[in-house]
């Protein structure tokens, strides 16, 4: 495993880390002895990082996690993420009332007296432009109940916003080979400003594990069955906004440009890793065996300029006017 730190923080975090969204819900069936036995096969990996939030299985994600924390005598660090609670989901909900309680809601769910990093979990715009909410951050900071804070976004231009508040320390945004605009018009701007990026959703939804196709099937409480045009939430959690099917042909290019030896999943995590301003990729993992090779990632060699060259000419001709203006 290799560590990078995160922006201006003191978190040496791996670079392949564990998304605990699928272990909390929204993914298909899950066992929680599953998960318990992928958490623990994250550590034994070298992953020391835990992405989760309070809306993932209202709250299971987050209880599951602080198990593998006190197993681990604390040596992992946990970000969780606040706001999608609020019904409904405005700008006006994040104050200090709020955002207080979802955080000591969410401590009490881990087991722990600090957060690591607490993040607004894609808030409405609009709170970029509130300094007040900042303000309440870094309250809660100097509380003693987080360590530090960030934001996950929706589009490139909020994170731009959100890295104008000097204490911003993370942006966690969707970066795969399926959407590339991040590299383009973000990283070069947290590098300057030492803010950590977190990669989430670098693996599409699954369609860059090159497992998929036209025939398989998602169960009905899985966002991949029940999100696919963005009736729950926003369409760009979902497959990274690609349409499937075109997904699925340019997968197709992809594993052709693959080495031998290695996984379509692992080439997309190592390539997310090319970028000296990503801290970390974030990918999900219900069991033990995806877990491992997600990690196995991290320990690949540099991606050869033929695939990177590959890579960028497909996305160019096949994913690029689905998705890159509108994330």
């Amino acid at each position: 495993m290799q560590y990078r730190r995160l922006g201006n923080s003191e978190l040496n975090v791996s670079t392949i880390s564990m998304g605990c969204w699928a272990i909390g819900g929204a993914w298909g069936s899950v066992n929680d002895e599953e998960s318990r036995r992928a958490l623990s096969a994250a550590v034994d990996s070298g992953i020391n990082f835990f992405d989760t939030a309070d809306v993932y299985g209202d709250g299971h994600s987050e209880r599951l996690v602080g198990e593998i924390v006190r197993q681990s005598g604390g040596k992992v660090y946990v970000a969780s993420k606040a706001g999608r609670r609020l019904q409904p989901h405005t700008a006006a909900g994040y104050n200090r009332e709020n955002l207080t309680s979802f955080l000591e809601r969410t401590l009490s769910n881990l087991g722990m007296e600090r957060l690591d990093l607490l993040q607004l979990h894609c808030p409405p715009s609009d709170v970029y432009y509130q300094p007040e909410v900042f303000g309440i951050l870094d309250d809660l900071v100097k509380a003693g109940k987080l360590r530090y804070y960030g934001v996950s976004v929706e589009r490139v231009e909020e994170a731009l916003k959100a890295i104008e508040y000097p204490q911003v320390r993370s942006i966690q945004i969707i970066y795969n080979l399926f959407r590339q605009r991040p590299a383009q018009r973000l990283f070069a701007r947290c590098l300057e400003q030492g803010v950590g990026i977190l990669a989430r959703v670098p693996l599409a939804s699954g369609l860059l594990s090159g497992k998929f196709s036209t025939s398989s099937r998602f169960a009905s409480d899985d966002h991949r069955h029940f999100n696919r045009h963005g009736e729950a939430f926003d369409v760009g959690e979902t497959f990274s906004g690609v349409p499937y099917e075109v997904g699925l042909a340019a997968v197709e290019d992809l594993k052709r440009l693959c080495p031998p030896g290695v996984t379509l999943s692992q080439i997309a995590l190592r390539w997310i890793l090319m970028e000296d301003a990503v801290t970390c990729a974030i990918p999900g993992g219900k069991t033990p065996g995806q877990v491992t090779n997600n990690a196995a990632a991290a320990d690949l060699p540099t991606l050869d300029a033929a695939f990177m060259q590959g890579a960028a000419e497909i996305y160019e001709a096949k994913i690029k006017p689905w998705v890159h203006q509108r994330w």
